[in-house]
């Protein structure tokens, strides 16, 4: 079958420079299918360096791993963080596994804002083991994966659900050790519990113990701290901000509004009306013919953009004991 240009694998003719772009926003899976293949070119001589590369390339800065499964004495469940994440895959070769890859499906996509989930009731995580046997473990479950819905289309969430697993040996070597019993013995054993390594379940367990401890080692870290004032210093911190009262929502100040001054013009008007109403107004009540300046406004100051007298922007208009207003430059 001849692969056509609408293939995401189709590589032109013509040279690498004309070969099309992958549509990671088309397909998810693409980036599962990568991860495998970057699974198998890898050595015996990878280092932390190239596990680090690995997480990087594939899950985001933020990114959670979270294992769930049933082992005889209950159910389990594990969530590392992304500086976590490099060391769990390299713990799985470790435990003798010498190919790793995941199988998807008839998975479901659902595009968001942000990001892009795909849900995989049918995964299968297959493992080759080469020691202490040679074995074939298939691990089966459910794996929902949320991407970052850009041109990286990184992993933020891993969630794979282990239900039940398979470990598969070859005839010929059942037919090679058939007169041994205590070959096939071992070999009716189980070499995984729940398919995964004894080094993996072991790192999985450490993880409890290390996850609330990655605060105190980026502290040392970025602060170069002893490890006894990393945790003088974080459980300081915690116990303010258990301590502190919960921060109040900010009020906006309330602006009050400035009443506007009146006029020269109708500060004359007012005082001609004013003198003639003197004679009305001294027949007030005291409450009602209490002049300003009992209250405290001996002066109020009036400014304008025309000069004065002597050449002052502003000036202050007086208050007479009759009520009456005169202006003083």
């Amino acid at each position: 079958m001849s692969s056509t240009p609408h293939d995401p694998f189709y590589s032109s003719p013509f040279g690498p420079f004309y070969r099309r772009h992958t549509p990671y926003m088309v397909q998810p899976e693409y980036r599962i299918y990568e991860m495998n293949k970057r699974l198998q070119s890898r050595t015996e001589d990878s280092d932390n360096l190239w596990w680090d590369a690995f997480a990087t390339e594939f899950f985001e800065d933020d990114a959670t791993l979270t294992l769930s499964f049933c082992l005889e004495d209950g159910p389990k469940r594990y969530t590392i963080g992304r500086t976590l994440i490099p060391r769990y895959f390299s713990t799985v070769f470790e435990g003798g596994v010498t190919d790793l890859y995941y199988i998807l499906k008839h998975s479901k996509e659902s595009y968001h804002n942000s990001s892009i989930t795909v849900d995989c009731d049918q995964c299968a995580m297959v493992t080759q083991h080469g020691k202490p046997m040679f074995t074939k473990v298939c691990t089966e479950g459910r794996l929902i994966l949320e991407f970052t819905f850009d041109d990286l289309m990184r992993i933020k969430t891993w969630h794979f659900t282990i239900r039940q697993y398979r470990e598969l040996v070859p005839r010929s070597i059942l037919a090679m050790h058939a007169q041994d019993p205590q070959v096939l013995d071992q070999l009716s054993k189980n070499i995984t519990r729940m398919g995964l390594t004894n080094f993996t379940l072991n790192y999985l367990r450490l993880c409890v113990i290390l996850e609330p401890m990655q605060e105190l080692m980026s502290r040392h870290k970025t602060y170069n701290l002893s490890p006894r004032d990393c945790l003088k210093t974080c459980l300081f911190q915690k116990w303010q901000r258990m301590v502190a009262p919960p921060a109040e929502p900010t009020r906006q100040p309330t602006t009050k509004r400035r009443k506007r001054k009146n006029s020269t013009s109708s500060t004359s008007n007012s005082s001609a009306g004013n003198t003639t109403n003197s004679a009305g107004s001294k027949k007030k009540t005291p409450a009602a013919s209490l002049s300003l300046s009992s209250q405290g406004l001996g002066a109020i100051p009036n400014c304008s953009l025309n000069p004065g007298r002597d050449g002052d922007l502003c000036h202050s208009t007086a208050v007479t004991p009759s009520g009456q207003f005169k202006e003083k430059h």
